[in-house]
C-alpha cells in the first residue's frame, strides 16, 4: 500500500509562544547543561521537524492505519514506508534531540524534546510508538544500568540500531502488576533463565530494527508475593554477540498481535518467554526485587509522553476541522435563517461550530501549556541541581503534582475532543475520506495505558497530595494563588481572575475533604469514588490558570501592535482562548466541590444484584 496525501499541520506561533513567551525557553538555553542551544538553534529543530513531520510520517498515518501490522514467519511486519521512515528519523536525530550528549544525543532542554514530541506523534502517533517505547526503555538502563549495561545497550537503542519495550502487563493481571507470574531462574553465570507470557506489548515485536530489547518484570524463583518481590530484567529478542550483533533467537516467541480500535500501525503482541526454558535475562542494575521502582522511572516518562500524544492529535484534529469550517458551506446566515434564498456560507459563520472550534483550541492550548510547564520544571531541576537544591527539589515537586494532570486529563480529553472535531464535519467527519475519525480512533487508547487514568487519579490524591509533608501540592496551590493576587483586579481578565480564584478555593475545600476522608475508615471508599472527579478539579484549575497568564502575556505583547500586524490576530486568540475557558469551564470547579462536599457513596451503597436483574 502507497502513502497517501499529508493532514498534519499545526501553529508552530502557538509553540514559539508557549515555549519562548510563555515559559522563557530562551533563558533556560546557553546555560549549562544546555550551554550548546540557543533560541535560533530551537527555532530552526522545530522547523525540520514540522516539515519531516509533514513529508515523512503524515502521509503515512492513513495507509498504516488501514495496512495494519501482519505476521510472516513469526515476525511482525509493519506497514508499508514505516522502515524507510524509522531510517530518516534516526539519520535526520530528531529522537536524539534530548538525549545527553554522553549518549550521543544533543543534549536539548526537554521543553524543546516535547515539543518535536508532539509534532511526531501527531503526524503518525502509530509510528511514533515504536521509537518511544525504545527511547523510554534506553533511558531506564541509563539510569538504572550497570556500567557495562549502558555501555552495551543505551546508545544502540537511541540512535535505532535497536528497539525496545517495556513488559509489565500479564493475561490474568492486567493493572495488578502484583500480581505478575512471570519467573526469573537464576543461572550460575549470574544470568537468568525467564518464563512467562506478557500481553499488550507496545512495539513487542517488529521488523524496524535489528533487534528488539525487552525490559521485563519477573520473580525471582523465592521471592516475595506482590510488587515487592518482582525484579525488571533486560531480555534482548536475539542474543547478542560479543561484537554487538544480533546473534540466535533468546527464545522470545510472538504469539499474536492485537487487532484493535486504533494505533493500527503500531504493533500490540502477546510475547511469550522461555517456551523453550531457553530465555536468558540480565537484572537491571544487578539488584533483585527493585524492579518497580526502576521501571516507575520509565513508566513517568511514558505517561508525560502520552500527555503528548493527547495533545498532539487533538491539535491536528482542531486544525483540520478548521480548515473544513473554512471552506465547507452550508445552510444560510443565522442572521436570516428563517430566508430560504439565503446564500450559503461557510459552515464557521455558524454559532454552535464557532463554540466547537473555541472549546477545542482553548482545551488544546492550555493542555499544551501544562506539558511545556512540567517540562520546563524539569530543565530548571536539572539546571539548579548542586547549586540551590532548594529550588531544584521545588522544581521536581512540581513535575511529580503534575505528570498525572498531564497523562490522565491530557488524554482524557484528547479523545472527547477529537470527537468534537467529527461533530464539526458532520457526517462527512465519520468518513475515513477525512482523518479525523482516525485521530478520534486513535486517541481512544490514551487513557487506558501507562495505567488507566483512575490509577493517575488514585496516585494524585493517595500519594502526589501528601508528597513532602503536602508541600508539593501546596506550592502548586500557591503558586496559583500568586497569579490570582497580581491580577485580581486585571482591566480585562479580573472577572475570570475572580473565577479561578473561585475554582482554587473550591480545589483546596476538596483537598481538606479527601485528607479527612483518609483517616476516617467509614470514609475511605469515597477516595476512590472522588479521585477521577478530584483530578479532573485540579487539572481545570491547572489549566484555567496557565491559559489566563497566556492572556495578561499575550495583551501586553499586542499593545502597540498595528492591526494588519501578523501577530495581532494570534495574541487575540490567546485573549479569547482564556476567557472561553475560564467562562465555561472553570465555574464547573465549584460545582465539583460541592458533589465532593456531598459525600456520596451510592455505587458501594447498591448491591450487585441491583444492577440488573438479568
Amino acid at each position: 500500500m502507497s502513502a497517501g496525501i499529508n493532514h498534519y499541520k499545526t501553529d508552530l506561533r502557538e509553540i514559539f509562544f508557549t515555549l519562548f513567551e510563555q515559559f522563557g525557553l530562551s533563558q533556560v538555553v546557553g546555560q549549562a547543561p544546555f550551554d550548546a542551544w540557543g533560541p535560533e538553534e530551537a527555532k530552526a529543530v522545530l522547523h525540520e521537524t514540522y516539515r519531516f513531520s509533514k513529508d515523512v510520517l503524515g502521509p503515512l498515518n492513513a495507509s498504516g492505519d488501514r495496512e495494519g501490522c501482519r505476521v510472516e514467519n513469526g515476525t511482525v511486519i509493519a506497514p508499508s514506508g514505516f522502515k524507510d521512515a524509522w531510517k530518516k528519523l534516526y539519520e535526520q536525530g530528531f529522537k536524539t534531540v534530548g538525549v545527553s550528549q554522553e549518549h550521543g544525543g544533543q543534549g536539548a532542554p526537554m521543553m524543546l524534546q516535547m515539543a518535536v514530541e508532539e509534532m511526531l506523534c501527531g503526524a503518525n502517533a502509530a509510528f511514533n510508538m515504536y521509537p518511544g517505547l525504545a527511547y523510554g526503555a534506553a533511558e531506564l538502563i541509563a539510569e538504572c544500568g550497570t556500567p557495562e549495561q549502558k555501555h552495551h545497550y543505551v546508545e544502540r537503542m537511541l540512535n535505532g540500531t535497536w528497539g525496545g519495550t517495556m513488559c509489565l502487563t500479564e493475561p490474568q493481571a492486567g493493572s495488578d502488576v502484583g500480581a505478575a507470574k512471570t519467573t526469573a531462574r537464576r543461572n550460575a553465570d549470574g544470568t537468568y533463565n525467564i518464563r512467562g507470557t506478557k500481553i499488550f506489548i507496545s512495539a513487542g515485536d517488529h521488523d524496524l530494527a535489528e533487534n528488539i530489547i525487552h525490559l521485563v518484570l519477573a520473580r525471582v524463583e523465592g521471592a516475595a508475593v506482590g510488587t515487592k518481590g518482582l525484579s525488571l530484567f533486560i531480555v534482548p529478542k536475539l542474543r547478542i554477540n560479543k561484537d554487538g550483533s544480533a546473534g540466535p533467537s533468546n527464545d522470545v516467541a510472538l504469539g499474536s498481535i492485537e487487532h484493535k480500535m486504533g494505533i493500527n500501525g503500531s504493533s500490540t503482541c502477546v510475547l511469550n518467554f522461555g517456551e523453550n526454558d531457553a530465555c536468558v535475562g540480565e537484572l537491571v542494575g544487578g539488584v533483585e526485587h527493585v524492579g518497580m521502582s526502576q521501571m516507575f522511572k520509565m513508566m513517568n516518562g511514558a505517561r508525560i509522553a502520552v500527555g503528548i500524544q493527547g495533545v498532539a492529535l487533538a491539535s491536528a484534529a482542531y486544525f483540520n476541522a478548521l480548515d473544513y469550517a473554512k471552506e465547507r458551506k452550508q445552510g444560510g446566515s443565522f442572521t436570516k435563517w428563517k430566508d430560504p434564498a439565503s446564500p450559503r456560507v461557510p459552515i464557521i459563520e455558524h454559532p454552535d461550530v464557532r463554540r466547537m472550534l473555541l472549546e477545542i483550541k482553548s482545551h488544546v492550548e492550555g493542555i499544551r501549556a501544562l506539558i511545556f510547564k512540567l517540562a520546563m520544571h524539569t530543565d530548571k531541576a536539572k539546571q539548579l541541581a548542586g547549586k540551590d537544591d532548594d529550588k531544584a527539589a521545588y522544581h521536581r515537586g512540581q513535575v511529580e503534582v503534575l505528570t498525572p494532570l498531564v497523562k490522565a486529563y491530557g488524554s482524557d480529553q484528547a479523545f472527547r475532543l477529537c470527537a468534537q472535531a467529527i461533530q464539526i464535519y458532520g457526517g462527512a467527519g465519520f468518513c475515513q475520506d477525512y482523518p479525523v475519525e482516525q485521530y478520534c480512533r486513535d486517541s481512544k487508547i490514551f487513557s487506558i495505558y501507562e495505567g488507566t487514568n483512575h490509577i493517575q487519579a488514585m496516585d494524585l490524591v493517595g500519594r502526589k497530595l501528601g508528597q513532602a509533608g503536602g508541600a508539593n501540592f501546596q506550592q502548586f496551590m500557591e503558586d496559583v494563588g500568586g497569579f490570582i493576587e497580581a491580577n485580581r483586579d486585571h482591566k480585562t481578565f479580573g472577572t475570570e481572575v475572580k473565577v479561578l480564584a473561585a475554582a482554587q478555593e473550591g480545589l483546596m475545600a476538596s483537598a481538606m475533604a479527601v485528607l479527612g476522608w483518609s483517616q476516617d475508615p467509614a470514609k475511605t471508599q469515597l477516595i476512590p469514588l472522588s479521585a477521577n472527579r478530584f483530578l479532573q478539579m485540579m487539572s481545570e484549575v491547572a489549566v484555567g490558570w496557565l491559559l489566563l497568564d497566556a492572556a495578561v502575556l499575550a495583551e501586553k505583547s499586542m499593545a502597540g501592535l498595528s492591526d494588519n500586524h501578523p501577530d495581532k490576530a494570534f495574541y487575540e486568540g490567546k485573549k479569547w482562548s482564556a476567557l472561553w475557558y475560564a467562562r465555561n469551564v472553570l465555574p464547573n470547579v465549584e460545582q465539583a466541590a460541592r458533589l465532593m462536599a456531598l459525600e456520596d457513596a451510592s455505587p458501594m451503597d447498591i448491591s450487585d444484584a441491583a444492577f440488573s436483574a438479568v
